[in-house]
This record gives C-alpha cells, structure tokens and sequence, in this order.
C-alpha cells in the first residue's frame, strides 16, 4: 500500500486554485459560473514582450540556462531595481525563479531549520504558511485588523519576536487585502529589524506597479536593514505573464548564493525564452502600466459601490493590487433552505450554489471572518457578479 509523506499531508491544498478548479467543474457542465477567485489579471501580455520573445525563439536561445539566470537578464533586473525602487542589488545579489512562489520558497528553504519561527501577519497570502511548514518551520501569525486597514504595526511585530524568530513574511501591495504600506509605517518595521539584526525580512512586492498612490514603497530602502531584507517580485501580475512563470529576488549575497545552490537540484534555471521575453519588461518605463492600473482603480471603486450597497458586509478600501477583502461576520449563523452559514467557506459554497460566482473563503489566508474577490475582470462582469451576491445575501435570514 502506498502512503504520502507526513510532510504532504501536514499541507493544505491552495484555496484560490481549489475554487478555481471548482469552478471549472462547474463551467465543465454548462453552468453560468462567474469566477473572481484567481489573482489574475484579465490583460493580455504587451506584445513588444511577446515580439522578445519570438526573436529569443530565431536566435535559439532554447537551451539549459544559467540557474540564476541569464546575466543580461539579471543585470536588467538590477537596473530595474535601481531606478524604480532606489535599491542597489548588483547582479550577483539576484536569482531569477520559476514564478514568484519559488523564489518565496527557496529563501525559506534557504534559512528555515526545523523549529525556528517565521512572522507572518494575516491575512497573508494562503502560500506562505504551507511553504513554512514543508521547511519545519513554525508559522507565527500576527493578526492585522481590519480597522488598521490590515496592517500590522511596529509594537505587534516587535512583541512577535522571540529568540526563535528568523523570518519575517509579508507583502506589500498585499495579496489577499490589496493594503500598501506607507514609507513611513514601513520604517516603523525597519527599526524594530535594526534591533533584532538576526531577523530576515522576506518583502513580497509583487502588486508593485498595481499602486494606487502612485508609488510604491520597499522595504529595502532603509540603509541600516538592507542586509536584512530580501525583495522578492515578478513579471505575472504588473505586466500579465502568469503563464510565463518568472520571479526574482534582490537579496544579501550570502542568501542569494544558498537559493542559486538549492534551484540547481530542483528546477535549474527558468524558461529560457521567459527570460529574453522578460528583459524587455525589466527595461520598459513603468509609466506604459498606466492605463491598465488606471483600469484596475476604476473597477476597485466599481466593487466597493457594490458593496457598500449590501447590509452587513464591511470592507475597507484597498490602494493596490485587484482585491477586496470585506468582513463577512454579519452573515455567520444565517441560513436559507438548506444552507447554513457557519463559517465563510459554507458561504463561499452558498454563493457558489446560490449566486453562481465563485470567490474565496478567508480561511486559507487566516482571516475566518473575510472572503476575497478578485476584480481582475471587466467592469460589465464584475457588475453583473455583485448583484449575484447582493441578491444571494439578501435571502441569508436569521
């Protein structure tokens, strides 16, 4: 009889790509489903990225990569960094991943020793824990209100700290609650790194470009912690190539290094036309973004009407990424028919069955009391989605 690992059964499937695959059963037997449960953007990738890549095809750059990386490729990064977020990664400083998700995991991978502790504050992205938990490591969740538009501030994370800490995990934009921090509640974090110089902090700058303050923040910035911080980013969400799965991290060279060591038994190096594809991103201005984020505010606002328009749903206002993450707590305990709401996912289900629009359960990103929805869709879709909800919820009764 076979058996899995102890280490697979000890970690959750994804949320998001179990709603996802849900809805494409769904789909698959003729039912209207709308789905805003995957973090993808609806845009097309720009095509002077796809021309990249169809030169990279004619000059046969089809063969094994570097593991790190192309150095043109990283070097491009490099300037990227210098002249978008003022942070001197030299090249030697940067590993490009398979996706950001494996450059997230090389570095816990890279640092984490069965036992030691790794802050994240919630909601967090539903992959930082289950990636902790296959290094051994112990997830230590802080939890960011609501109120504070789920930000986590200088006293929790320094309260969090034990000699056991060793990683910091965080994202900004945030993935699943779209809140970006400020500069300066980003160096409120930076001091309480400065005193504890044994603390890695990992900041996940995906969203970056989808900001709608019109600039983003790295923690990095701050000279005093820069040894400490690992920057991690990517090419899927800003300039839509989910499908191209390419990541990156600026990092110490002594961490830099150990993520190089641990690709080369795992993967080597990523798409080698990706990478090609991927400079010409890395060397356009961001500015060429401005209609898409443009877009992306605009359907923001569109959701947040919305909802504002349903009893008992609360929700903050998000400045960056394509999500929302409203507080579902008013609807725990109501039912309609046979369905009682016991908890988000049974609402997730009700709204699934119910409204027929596929959204996320808080659950996976440690917030019980929300739901996600991705407004990654056109402002027609999203129209037609909300009143799906607001007329499923409005059956809910006590």
């Amino acid at each position: 009889m076979i058996k899995i690992s102890d280490r697979l059964n000890a970690m959750e499937e994804s949320a998001t790509l179990a709603m996802s695959r849900i809805s494409r059963e769904l789909k698959a037997q003729g039912k209207d489903i709308i789905s805003l449960s995957l973090g993808e953007p609806d845009f097309n990738t720009p095509q002077f990225i796809k021309d990249a890549a169809l030169v990279a095809m004619d000059k046969n750059f089809t063969t094994y990569s570097p593991v790190p990386g192309y150095d043109d490729l990283r070097e491009s990064i490099s300037a990227k960094f210098l002249r978008d977020n003022n942070l001197n990664y030299p090249k030697e400083n940067i590993v490009v991943s398979t996706g950001a998700k494996q450059s997230i995991a090389n570095v816990v991978l890279s640092l984490i020793n069965p036992g030691d502790e790794v802050i994240i504050p919630a909601p967090y992205w539903v992959s930082y824990i289950e990636i902790v938990k296959m290094a051994e490591g112990v997830p230590v969740v802080i939890e960011a209100s609501l109120e504070n538009d789920f930000k986590i501030t200088p006293e929790q994370f320094s309260n969090a700290i034990t000699p056991k800490t060793k990683l910091f995990i965080f994202s900004t934009p945030c993935n699943p609650t779209g809140s970006v921090y400020s500069k300066s509640e980003l160096q409120g974090l930076a001091m309480v790194l400065k005193a504890n110089p044994s603390v890695v902090a990992m900041s996940d700058e995906i969203y970056e470009h989808i900001n709608f303050l019109g600039k983003h923040e790295s923690l990095a910035q701050f000279n005093d912690i820069m040894n400490q911080v690992v920057t991690v980013n990517g090419v899927s969400k800003a300039w839509a190539m989910t499908g191209w799965r390419l990541g990156y991290i600026g990092a110490p060279k002594i961490i830099a290094d150990a993520c190089n060591k641990i690709q080369g038994q795992f993967t080597s190096g990523t798409c080698s036309i990706t990478q090609k594809a991927t400079i010409s991103a890395m060397n356009a201005d961001p500015s060429i973004l401005k209609e898409m984020v443009e877009a992306f505010h605009s359907r923001r606002d569109l959701v947040i009407s919305k909802l504002k328009e349903m009893p008992g749903v609360i929700c903050n206002i998000p400045e960056g990424a394509f999500y929302v993450f409203p507080d579902i707590s008013f609807f725990i305990g109501k039912q309609y028919k046979e369905y009682k709401i016991n908890s988000a996912q049974d609402l997730c289900m009700f709204l699934l069955a119910e409204g027929q629009i596929a959204l996320v359960s808080g659950e996976g990103f440690g917030s019980p009391n929300c739901i996600r929805i991705s407004y990654a869709a056109s402002e027609e879709t999203l129209s037609e989605a909300m009143r799906r909800m607001k007329d499923a919820l409005s059956k809910l009764t006590v």
